[in-house]
């Protein structure tokens, strides 16, 4: 099969968690209306249903809500539920478009009551912002400076009864006077292999494509626990199968579709395999820095933190140690390669004690 018309760049962006440039708009269409339509994260669905249900028996806005986990789960597509399900017109910005106390100034005082704000990366909102920001969640007022230095003064402005739902991929970088104004906060978690399925049956409905079980099967195993990615790796299929096929997707099919675009039966892609191919072969299976292990494959070290090592941890591949990354026994076997005699258990080679989850977590 011919492999050498895809780019090293497509084949990294497929299975990126983070949106592509002009996916917004399919997302747009497959994204759930209701929380009964919404896939997966039971425990979140079912704790942001009470919150809502009281608030909408009190006649009061509820508290705010901040959802938290790796992008790709459904933040924003909660937060556009939560106003769905509240009948309230939604505003939408970003932490980086809030450079400015006077912008989120702005944005409050054109919110009517019952309004939702939603700030996606709210980690990222600039200080002077976020001060203003305590003050209209817990008030309801801000206080809007008017002239300069010793002539200055400050005129409080009662703004409309609101709730804000705050999206993050980082909670650990969020303030602690800023998280602790959030009512109700839910952590994403990665979606399992049989929620990933009801996912891509649900997005080939609507999309109108014809596809099997097994295919469903097969594509929702790759997808990294992310329903973003198992959206995309189903277009991507269908492209396949309209062009070299029926247009009709099952398991065959799939798996030739996927190994055009280099993701493997795990989900990892040429990036990933890149990574463990390195640590395995140039670093003896670790422990190595995240740096030197970047500049091995040719990229920058926040590409490989943030893109790569969160799903070959939790594909356990590979351990974030105090040491260093360090490559697990089943990297090795997946990469088809023999790992060094007493592996894993001799001294000064990663042991089985370097695998506790304090070590994950690090």
């Amino acid at each position: 099969m011919d492999h050498g018309h895809m780019t090293d760049s497509e084949t990294d962006e497929t299975l990126s968690a983070l949106p592509q440039t002009g996916e917004r708009e399919v997302e747009t269409t497959l994204r759930p209306r209701k929380l009964d339509e919404f896939v997966g994260q039971p425990r979140v669905r079912e704790q942001l249903q009470l919150v809502l249900e009281s608030a909408r028996r009190r006649g009061v806005p509820p508290d705010h809500v901040l959802l938290s986990g790796p992008p790709g789960l459904g933040k924003t597509s909660l937060a556009m539920i939560v106003a769905a399900e509240l009948d309230a017109t939604i505003r939408i910005t970003s932490g980086p478009a809030l450079e400015r106390a006077g912008d989120l100034a702005a944005m409050l005082s054109n919110l009517a009551e019952g309004d939702v704000l939603f700030i996606d990366e709210i980690h990222r909102i600039a200080r002077p912002a976020e001060e203003m920001l305590y003050l209209a969640m817990e008030d309801f007022r801000v206080d809007v400076v008017v002239g300069k230095g010793p002539g200055a003064t400050s005129i409080p402005l009662e703004i409309a009864p609101f709730t804000l739902v705050g999206a993050t991929t980082r909670s650990g970088a969020l303030t602690g006077p800023l998280r602790d104004r959030f009512g109700f906060t839910g952590q994403m978690e990665f979606y399992s292999d049989d929620e990933l399925d009801l996912v891509v049956r649900r997005a080939a409905a609507i999309l109108g494509i014809e596809i099997d079980a097994e295919g469903c099967v097969e594509i929702a195993g790759r997808s990294r626990g992310t329903p973003r990615i198992a959206n995309r790796l189903l277009r991507r299929v269908r492209d396949y199968a309209e062009v070299r096929a029926d247009g009709t997707v099952d398991r065959e099919i799939a798996r030739a579709a996927l190994a055009v675009y280099d993701v493997d039966e795990l989900g990892l892609d040429r990036l990933d395999r890149a990574v463990l191919t390195a640590l395995c072969r140039s670093f003896g299976g670790g422990p190595v820095g995240v740096t030197t292990l970047a500049v091995a494959v040719g990229e920058e070290p926040g590409t490989v933190e943030e893109v790569c090592e969160p799903y070959l941890v939790r594909a356990g591949m590979l351990a974030r140690t105090p040491r260093g990354r360090v490559a697990t026994p089943s990297a090795w076997e997946h990469l088809g390669l023999t790992a060094p005699a007493g592996y894993g258990s001799g001294m000064g080679q990663p042991g089985p004690t370097l695998f506790d989850q304090q070590a994950f977590d690090q």
